[in-house]
C-alpha cells in the first residue's frame, strides 16, 4: 500500500514563540488573560537582569522577534552553565565520611585512586586477683591508639600506613605498598604482619577476646620484607610466600636486620565451600610456616613468653646466643555458621641455641595451641573478621540494645624440657602454662563496643624466690580484663 507523503513541518512564527513565551512567563492568574509585548518585555528584562544577561538599549521597544533572540540567548547561556557544572562535578574529588567506612576521598571518574583514614582506640583495665606471690600492678592504661591511612593510588598500587600512638613513643606498625599484577599474584613491599600465625592476622579490634592466645607467643608479628599474595577460585584457596628480616617469637622485628640472616615464612589457607552458602561455607583450615637462621642475642634474637596478663613467666639466660636454625610450623583453622565461631590453631617453634662460655649447644622445640570459641547471644554472624555490626543499635530511650557476644578459650603452652637449667633458671621461668578464659563483649555500634574478660593460668615451675623451693610452681594468674574500643 503506497505510503501518503509527509508534509513538511512548518518553521515555529515569531507570533507562536510569543505565545510559548507568555505561557512559559505568565502566572497562573495572568494566564488567564493575554498579555502585551510590553509586558512580556518588562518580564524578560527581570529574568535578563537575574541571570547577568544585559539586554541592548532597543530592548524597549522590541517586537516578537527581538523576544525570540534575546529568549534563545538565555537558553544557551543556561545550557553553558549546565555544561561548567557538569565539567566541575567531573574535575572534584568526591569526600565521603561515614561510620563504616571513616574519612575517604576520591579522584574524579574514573576514580582510581583513593585515600582513607581509620582509627583504633582500645582503652583498657587490668586488675589481678589474689596475687599475694608475685604482686602486678593493677592499671588503667592506652593499650592502643593508631591512625592508619590506606587505600589505592590507581589500579596497580595499593599502601597502608598505621602508626602507633599509645605508649611513651611513636611507633610505625605497617607500612607497605601492593603492587596488584592480578588477583592471583600481588607483590607487597615493606612492613606488615607475618603470616605465620591465624590469630596474629586478625585486626586487632576483631579478636574475640582482649589480648592474643598463647599461639601468638611463639608466631613472629610484624616483619619487613617482600612477600607474593594472591586468590585463587573465587577466593576459597589463599596463600602468601615472602622473604623477611627475621623476628623472633612473639616480637616484631627490628628496624634493620641485626645478624645479616634471612627468614621465609609462607601460608596456604582454604575455604572449599565458601561460595556454596551451605553448612560447611564458614570452614578453613590451612598450614603455615617459616624458616631462618638467627646469630646473636638479647630481644632481636630471643623470646619471652607472656601471660594473657602480658607478664613474662619464662625468658632465657642472659648468656644464651641463638645460634643456628629457627624453624616454625602451624596447622589452623576456623569455623564460622551464623551465630556460632569456633578458632583453633597449634604451632611449634624450634630454635639452636648456644652458651659460649662453656659451648653448651641446643636445639630447643616450643610448643602452644588454643580453641576459641564464640557465640552472639543477639543473632548477629560472627566471622573471622568480627562483628561487623548489630542488627539493632543501642540507642537511649529505645529497644536497641546493640549485639552481645560470650566467647571462651583454652590454651597452653609447653617449653621443652631441655632449657632446663642450663638454659633458662627453673627458679623464675616455667616450663608449662595453662590457660582458661570466658568474657562478654557487647557492641554497641558498628563503631564502639565494651569488653570484660577473666582469666586464669596455672604454671608448672617457675616460681620466684622469696622462700619458695627450687622446682615450685609458680602463684596462679588471676586476672579481670576490661576494654572500651572505638574505631571506625
Amino acid at each position: 500500500m503506497p505510503t501518503r507523503p509527509r508534509r513538511p513541518r512548518p518553521s515555529p512564527s515569531p507570533l507562536w514563540l510569543g505565545g510559548m513565551l507568555a505561557c512559559a512567563l505568565a502566572t497562573p492568574a495572568q494566564a488567564q488573560s493575554a498579555l502585551t509585548v510590553e509586558e512580556l518585555t518588562q518580564r524578560l528584562q527581570a529574568i535578563e537582569q537575574r541571570l547577568g544577561t544585559t539586554p541592548t538599549a532597543a530592548s524597549d521597544s522590541a517586537g516578537l522577534g527581538d523576544l525570540d533572540q534575546r529568549l534563545r540567548v538565555i537558553e544557551r547561556k543556561l545550557e553553558l552553565q549546565a555544561e561548567e557544572s557538569t565539567a566541575k562535578a567531573a574535575s572534584t574529588p568526591t569526600v565521603t565520611l561515614s561510620a563504616s567506612k571513616g574519612l575517604a576521598v576520591k579522584s574524579p571518574p574514573p576514580g582510581d585512586v583513593e585515600v582513607k583514614l581509620k582509627a583504633l582506640a582500645q582503652a583498657d583495665g587490668r586488675f589481678f586477683i589474689d596475687d599475694d606471690a608475685t604482686p602486678q600492678n593493677d592499671t588503667f592504661l592506652w593499650r592502643r591508639a593508631q591512625l592508619t591511612l590506606d587505600g589505592n593510588w590507581t589500579p596497580l598500587l595499593g599502601f597502608r600506613l598505621t602508626s602507633e600512638l599509645a605508649g611513651d613513643s611513636v611507633s610505625l606498625l605497617d607500612a607497605w605498598v601492593d603492587v596488584k599484577f592480578d588477583p592471583r599474584a600481588t607483590l607487597r613491599i615493606g612492613k606488615s604482619k607475618s603470616p605465620v600465625g591465624l590469630e596474629r592476622l586478625q585486626s586487632s579490634g576483631a579478636t574475640e577476646l582482649i589480648e592474643l592466645g598463647f599461639p601468638s607467643e611463639l608466631a613472629p608479628g610484624r616483619d619487613l620484607g617482600v612477600q607474593l599474595q594472591g586468590e585463587f577460585a573465587d577466593a576459597a584457596v589463599s596463600y602468601v610466600f615472602g622473604v623477611y628480616n627475621g623476628a623472633a617469637d612473639g616480637r616484631d622485628s627490628p628496624t634493620t636486620n641485626p645478624d645479616n640472616d634471612f627468614e621465609i615464612a609462607a601460608r596456604v589457607f582454604v575455604e572449599p565451600w565458601k561460595n556454596a552458602g551451605n553448612a560447611l561455607s564458614g570452614l578453613g583450615f590451612g598450614l603455615a610456616g617459616s624458616s631462618g637462621d638467627k646469630h646473636g642475642s638479647g630481644n632481636n634474637f630471643l623470646p619471652r613468653y607472656r601471660t594473657p596478663g602480658q607478664v613474662t613467666f619464662f625468658n632465657y639466660r642472659s648468656a644464651v646466643t641463638a645460634d643456628g636454625e629457627h624453624t616454625r610450623w602451624s596447622p589452623q583453622a576456623y569455623y564460622y555458621r551464623n551465630a556460632f565461631g569456633l578458632l583453633g590453631e597449634y604451632i611449634s617453634s624450634r630454635q639452636e641455641l648456644l652458651l659460649p662460655a662453656s659451648g653448651a649447644r641446643e636445639a630447643l622445640d616450643h610448643r602452644a595451641w588454643q580453641l576459641t570459641a564464640g557465640y552472639v547471644l543477639t543473632g548477629e554472624d560472627a566471622s573471622y573478621r568480627g562483628v561487623s555490626r548489630p542488627n539493632h543499635p543501642f540507642t537511649v530511650g529505645s529497644a536497641g540494645w546493640g549485639a552481645w557476644e560470650l566467647v571462651a578459650r583454652y590454651g597452653e603452652l609447653d617449653v621443652d624440657d631441655d632449657a632446663f637449667p642450663r638454659f633458662a633458671d627453673p627458679a623464675t621461668a616455667a616450663s608449662q602454662a595453662t590457660a582458661w578464659g570466658l568474657g562478654v563483649n557487647w557492641y554497641l555500634t558498628g563503631n564502639f563496643k565494651l569488653v570484660a574478660n577473666y582469666t586464669q593460668t596455672r604454671f608448672e615451675g617457675g616460681a620466684p624466690d622469696g622462700g619458695a623451693t627450687a622446682g615450685a610452681d609458680r602463684e596462679d594468674e588471676k586476672a579481670f580484663f576490661t576494654r572500651a574500643q572505638f574505631s571506625f
